[in-house]
């Protein structure tokens, strides 16, 4: 099954940016992943093309108007099941674990936001999903897209030379990635942890597993809250 993304954007010249190099572009050459990238401007009617107007209420900016974002959403939709994703800094972070599921599915239907905002009426009315990537705002949905699809199409099956890659991160196991070291075995007076190359991987793996806890606590504390409170 090839994992099928749509774009809704009114600067489809972003895409497929930096996903068309390294492994997620082998892959995308391949066909294990499809990207469309559409122009919501396409689907204004009035002669100046507008896709946005002035805030009910008044207000700072502009907002995504629902007629011309609803026409782009069931033009591509075509009725098929995939997510509908906007991407918002109001919407909810983005997770491994939510990562996994687009990755198992079909594809996803994700529109970028511009200006202010979208109008709500159209979030409702075409159940979009709202994403965030992070409590910080970016000057439209598209980096924030670009970052969702590189999450998931990296996990996809066989775009990674080794499928065990994506399993000894940060976040799978719900804890921080463990430190990494290769050769030279000493580099500006600093060696490899001796215990990396002891060969004993029993040893090693509880190593690393401590590590991790290590930088979970230090870094992400609400991580380690988050996964006790999972297990009760």
């Amino acid at each position: 099954m090839t994992f099928k993304a749509t774009v809704l954007t009114l600067y489809p010249e972003m895409f497929p940016g930096h996903l068309g190099y390294s492994l997620a572009g082998k892959a995308l050459e391949r066909g294990q992943w499809s990207l469309d990238a559409v122009q919501i401007r396409e689907f204004a009617t009035d002669k100046h093309r507008s896709v946005d107007d002035t805030p009910a209420g008044g207000g700072a900016g502009m907002v995504l108007k629902p007629d011309v974002l609803a026409a782009a959403i069931d033009h591509v939709s075509n009725g098929d099941t995939r997510p509908r994703l906007l991407m918002s800094p109001r919407g909810k972070p983005l997770s491994q674990n939510r990562v996994r599921e687009l990755a198992a599915g079909e594809g996803a239907i994700i529109v970028c936001g511009r200006f202010e905002g979208v109008d709500q009426r159209v979030i409702e009315a075409r159940g979009l999903e709202e994403v965030s990537i992070g409590d910080y705002i970016l000057s439209g949905g598209e980096p924030a897209a670009l970052t969702l699809l590189d999450a998931v199409v990296r996990i996809l099956p066989g775009v990674m030379g080794n499928d065990l890659s994506g399993v000894h991160e940060s976040f799978e196991g719900g804890l921080l990635e463990h430190p990494h070291y290769t050769r030279p075995q000493v580099w500006e007076g600093r060696d490899i942890p001796a215990i990396l190359t002891s060969g004993n991987h029993a040893v090693i793996d509880r190593w690393r597993h401590e590590q991790a806890l290590k930088l979970t606590q230090e870094r992400r504390p609400d991580l380690l809250v988050k996964a006790q409170a999972e297990t009760k």
